[in-house]
């Protein structure tokens, strides 16, 4: 079995990352959360710091294109990493990173992909869009990241049942659920495919 340095990014609370980081800290998952990155400083960043994991907030507005990508990089390379996973992450990823790290970037997205993914489908759009379309089904997908967003080769995907009176509110909260278990499930099952 496996057990991989796990660089996490995030734009927001951090909900799906503090379900892996506790994952790891139970021993449900070998894998080891090294290094958080975030496009601005967010509530998400509290939770691994109090866990004495390195934090860091790398905005592009702050640095040029090179800037931006070498402090990635070098952050990347001194904690060793070899997983990414984008938690709530609502950037494009560099690239360059994503040639670097191929077949080992994984995104949770909150929809059943390919189905609602793409360019601006993040968040309560997705779920507005989802039982606007009159979908039967919804649930978060998880995925190896590549150059076009939300396109990558599907890992896993927990689906549920939309109910009669669901709000995109009540989908996102049952679904935020289901991200928790799915992105922690993901993490173990590459952990045994190594």
């Amino acid at each position: 079995m496996k057990s991989f340095n796990i660089a996490a990014y995030i734009s927001g609370s951090g909900s799906n990352l503090k379900s892996v980081i506790e994952s790891s800290l139970s021993g449900k998952i070998a894998s080891k959360v090294k290094l958080v990155i975030a496009n601005k400083e967010v509530s998400g960043l509290d939770y691994p710091r109090t866990c004495g994991i390195e934090t860091a907030v790398v905005s592009r507005k702050l640095h040029s294109r090179e800037e931006f990508i070498k402090i990635q990089t070098g952050l990347l390379d001194k904690h060793n990493i070899d997983l990414i996973i984008l938690a709530g992450f609502l950037k494009k990823l560099p690239v360059e990173i994503v040639r670097e790290y191929e077949g080992k970037i994984l995104n949770i997205h909150p929809a059943l992909l390919p189905k609602f993914g793409g360019k601006g489908m993040h968040g309560m759009i997705v779920h507005k869009a989802v039982i606007e379309a009159k979908e039967e089904f919804s649930g978060p997908t998880v995925h190896f990241v590549d150059e076009i967003y939300d396109n990558g080769k599907i890992l896993l995907q927990k689906k549920i049942k939309i109910n009669e009176n669901e709000t995109p509110g009540s989908l996102q909260k049952r679904v935020l659920e289901k991200e928790h278990e799915i992105l922690t499930e993901a993490i173990k099952l590459l952990e045994g495919n190594e």
